[in-house]
């Protein structure tokens, strides 16, 4: 268990006076969470102090060499005025699946919970109380050794910063355009897919962008050997409701393994669905939807938590599917899973961590 000291800010920012306009990691609240690690002492100087840049040497190597991992969490308040974290272990678990494969010192699953839960309390004034919005969480750790020399640092620093967000879908659930890249890939077997790290997400700015100027808001992402069976979208896991089945990539390590992926899998089967966790290829979600069987289409996620998916573009031929409505069960998912993380419907499965 960590020993966590608390330094309060003296002078504290005015919070937003209208939460519908929080927009999406633009604001950050009043303090953050440091904590050191040192080859040979190992993790130390846990530690919760006022909201600040940190100072880094411009040969600190992970500007240089970016050894550097993440995490995406978000803390809710119930109608009762509560405030709850959602499967934080699961992202602890990742965190450290993400470091390993990095060569960077893990965080024990309780200690990165204790750090998140502690900061969310000290900060609770911030978890928005508007619908639909929520205190997003930013756990991430850095190499923080100075030297221009390609190895691993001896020495990092974790840090956990807060933003509250509004609504991803303000007007309620949007189908959205997903445009096929098929020219450039963004994982590979042996690499770094399954981690959230930096460097995939710098990787695929050039095809969203490219996704953007044709009009669409996603890129789906096709594997990186064939360029045949379908992966995941930009910032979503994703799944098709083909003829009754739910088809979805495997995470066999080009994958990221989505906590609201692993969720939404679980809720599937228990509801009686057939969830398929293997190759698909595009060539077969196509024909699906030219045969009138491909039903529906979502992404799920952290940010939106599910994202109905309306048309697929791929080499030119457009799949329009449900009409362009969202479909009955992506409706059902995001019902669901929205209403036991903010406290509307029960948590029959042990998802849910007060903060208190």
């Amino acid at each position: 268990m960590l020993n966590i000291t608390v330094q309060k800010s003296a002078v504290l920012k005015q919070k937003p006076a209208d939460e519908g306009k929080l927009g999406f990691g633009k604001l950050f609240t009043d303090h953050m969470f440091l904590m050191d690690y040192t080859a040979g002492e190992g993790w130390h100087d846990a530690r919760i102090v006022p909201y600040a840049p940190l100072p880094l040497d411009p040969a600190t190597t992970v500007f240089h060499y970016a050894q550097e991992i993440f995490e995406g969490m978000k803390a809710y308040r119930t109608a009762e005025g509560k405030v709850q974290l959602f499967r934080p272990e699961c992202n602890a678990a990742r965190f450290n699946d993400s470091a390993d494969r990095l060569g960077m010192p893990p965080i024990p699953t309780e200690d990165f919970v204790q750090a998140v839960k502690a900061l969310v309390d000290v900060e609770r004034d911030w978890v928005p109380h508007s619908d639909g919005a929520s205190l997003y969480i930013r756990p991430f750790c850095i190499a923080t050794d100075v030297g221009l020399g390609v190895h691993a640092a001896k020495n990092y620093l974790f840090v956990i910063i807060c933003s509250p967000s509004g609504a991803y879908y303000a007007e309620g659930l949007d189908p959205v355009r997903i445009y096929v890249e098929d020219e450039y890939i963004r994982a590979a077997p042996g690499l770094t897919g399954f981690c959230k790290c930096g460097g995939n997400y710098a990787a695929s700015i050039k095809a969203g962008e490219k996704a953007e100027e044709l009009g669409f808001s996603q890129v789906l992402w096709l594997d990186g050997v064939e360029k045949k069976y379908v992966e995941e979208v930009g910032s979503m896991n994703i799944m098709f409701k083909i003829d009754g089945k739910i088809y979805t990539a495997a995470c066999t390590g080009t994958v990221l393994p989505g906590v609201t992926r692993r969720s939404i899998i679980e809720l599937l089967r228990d509801w009686g669905y057939e969830v398929i966790e293997g190759p698909l290829a595009i060539a077969d979600v196509m024909k699906a939807a030219d045969e009138g069987k491909l039903e529906e289409v979502f992404g799920t996620g952290t940010a939106a938590v599910i994202s109905p998916v309306k048309e697929l573009d791929w080499e030119g031929k457009a799949a329009m599917i449900g009409g362009g409505k969202i479909g009955p069960l992506t409706q059902k998912l995001y019902d669901t899973l929205t209403g036991i993380q903010w406290g509307r419907l029960p948590d029959t499965k042990g998802w849910v961590v007060p903060v208190e």
